[in-house]
């Protein structure tokens, strides 16, 4: 398991991970709200009067509302990235990654609005007489490089499952694991079999219920984080400035410890900002290529609001959840997960200055501390050995060592600072947490206590179940592309078995594929739009020229 995360980090660094791949991001945002003049805050007016209905007309073709399409894209987006990858961007990149989320999601705006027009213009009809559409269309229809539309289909699907998939049922069992202590298992098998009822409906019955789903979500979320921000109020402008602070002084204090660079703090907060609101992957211009619509424009006006929503707003949110209630910072008691787990030759403390130089170095650029190698003696499940126990970059302390539930006596081979799995030996202690679980035990720190875990597991239950349904759409779209209607019943089945499996996978490994699969449906799509540039900018100035006079009434 330990080799199979350090492949996949690998290739997460050389592509989702890397700075060409986020500047390319980045710069695609950048480019088109210059080039457009900023239309993210020019036609939010307009866009929120789309929503509403305000401009449509009967006999628009489509299967889906205004609304619905946009609460469909929505729960594609709003999940585990709104709540576990908040949680771990800034584990990783301190305050400093909430700001760049803020910013990937403003530049994302413009990359949103401009992927979904092109993708609706080019829209087509399946055999089976629903809308299909999405990036794989205007670069078929448009752009004659079907190559690249089969490139970014075969990405859509592995991406469904990379982002729609397992980190949304690993979030959600690790959660209702860790509030209620059910059993993964359980979980995973009975949201499986709710998945596969959704999704066998199509289009009209996701639609349906994310149009139901999104709404509550919001509001059962919103309540408890502020509740969390409110009765912390005197941490609030402390967490501002720390998000605002880090940026402008180019460190970032990840973790409370040991520290992150400012690059660090940069690449994990665009990276979770991209997971948590789609903008420029391609995802969510497949929902709304379904809207009824007559100009695709006003369709790419709807989905303007999607980062603005999920990542300005709910994002934001959660960051100041975390960094106001000061769990971030704080050691727990916890199961240490295989992935995050290092053991280093030595006694290091991270209350001493020099030891705590030494571990954010190796942390930062893997070098000048030594992983262990060769047995680990244990002794009732304390650890004899000179050696640091090093789990979610802090060094763990009161480690226990059990095996069957029972404290461990004997010698364990340890391999490059790893414990291979064969031997199933299982590491407690108090150490920093991650992802959902630092989130559920921020949402504790308000005026509902214990209580508030429980939000957190129903918000979480509801953000990535609906996330999960949007994605299993976008697959299916992809796979119709590529082999027809027929073959969509054979994706939901792996689909759904896929969501079952995920339930029991490691974290962190799932979380790395998450950002693979991102990359490799991304980049395609930001090829596509940047050579569409002069059509986009020709298809907004003959809108605006026609129905200018519309959006200038109130």
């Amino acid at each position: 398991m330990n080799k199979l995360n350090e492949i996949l980090s690998l290739i997460d660094g050389f592509i989702g991970g890397s700075q060409w791949f986020v500047f390319l991001l980045l710069g695609t945002g950048l480019f088109f709200t210059i080039y457009l003049k900023f239309p993210q805050f020019r036609y939010l007016g307009a866009s929120l009067r789309i929503v509403r209905g305000k401009f449509d007309r009967a006999g628009d073709e489509g299967d889906t509302s205004h609304f619905q399409a946009l609460t469909t894209a929505l729960s594609g987006t709003v999940g585990t990235g709104n709540i576990a990858g908040v949680a771990l961007a800034i584990h990783l990149g301190g305050p400093a990654a909430l700001f760049w989320m803020l910013v990937t999601a403003m530049l994302g705006m413009t990359t949103k609005f401009v992927e979904v027009t092109l993708s609706h213009k080019y829209r087509e009809k399946a055999s089976d007489g629903t809308i299909a559409g999405g990036p794989m269309y205007y670069m078929k229809n448009r752009l004659n490089m079907r190559w690249l539309a089969v490139i970014f289909a075969i990405a859509t699907i592995f991406s469904s499952f990379g982002t729609g998939n397992l980190p949304q049922i690993n979030s959600i069992a690790n959660s209702v694991h860790a509030t209620f202590g059910i059993n993964k298992l359980l979980i995973g098998g009975v949201l499986a079999v709710l998945l596969g009822f959704v999704i066998i409906g199509g289009i009209k019955r996701i639609a349906k219920v994310t149009s139901r789903l999104v709404p509550l979500m919001a509001v059962i979320y919103f309540v408890g984080a502020l509740a969390v921000i409110f009765y912390n109020y005197e941490n609030i402008i402390p967490s501002i400035r720390a998000i605002f602070g880090d940026v402008i002084s180019g460190t970032s204090a990840a973790g409370g410890f040991l520290g992150a660079s400012f690059a660090f703090a940069f690449n994990r907060g665009v990276n979770r900002g991209l997971f948590s609101n789609e903008a420029g992957q391609g995802s969510a211009p497949i929902a709304h290529a379904a809207a009824r619509a007559h100009e695709p424009v006003s369709e790419g006006l709807v989905a303007l609001l999607e980062p603005f929503i999920d990542t300005i707003i709910i994002c934001t949110l959660t960051g100041l959840v975390i960094l106001s209630s000061g769990v971030w910072t704080e050691k727990m008691e916890n199961h240490f997960q295989d992935a995050d787990l290092q053991i280093l030759a030595g006694t290091y403390s991270d209350s001493n200055e020099l030891d705590r130089s030494s571990l954010a170095t190796y942390l930062l650029e893997e070098d000048g501390i030594a992983l262990f190698s060769g047995e680990l003696d244990v002794v009732d499940g304390q650890i004899k050995s000179d050696v640091t126990v090093l789990h979610a970059r802090s060094v763990a302390e009161n480690v226990e060592v059990l095996k069957d539930g029972k404290a461990f006596s004997g010698s364990l081979t340890v391999v490059n600072g790893h414990v291979p799995l064969e031997q199933k030996v299982d590491f407690y202690g108090r150490s920093l947490i991650h992802s959902a679980p630092l989130t559920t035990e921020a949402f504790t720190r308000s005026w509902f206590g214990d209580y508030g875990r429980y939000i957190v597991a129903v918000g979480l239950l509801l953000f990535a179940f609906s996330t999960a349904i949007s994605w299993s759409y976008y697959g299916g779209r992809a796979v119709t592309f590529l082999f027809g209607v027929k073959g969509v019943i054979y994706y939901r089945l792996v689909y759904v078995l896929g969501f079952f499996f995920a339930s029991f996978t490691d974290t962190t490994i799932v979380w790395t594929l998450s950002g693979i699969t991102i990359a490799l449906m991304t980049i395609p799509n930001l090829i596509g739009i940047l050579m569409l540039r002069k059509e986009m900018k020709s298809e907004v100035s003959s809108f605006w020229k026609e129905y200018s006079d519309f959006f200038a009434r109130r």
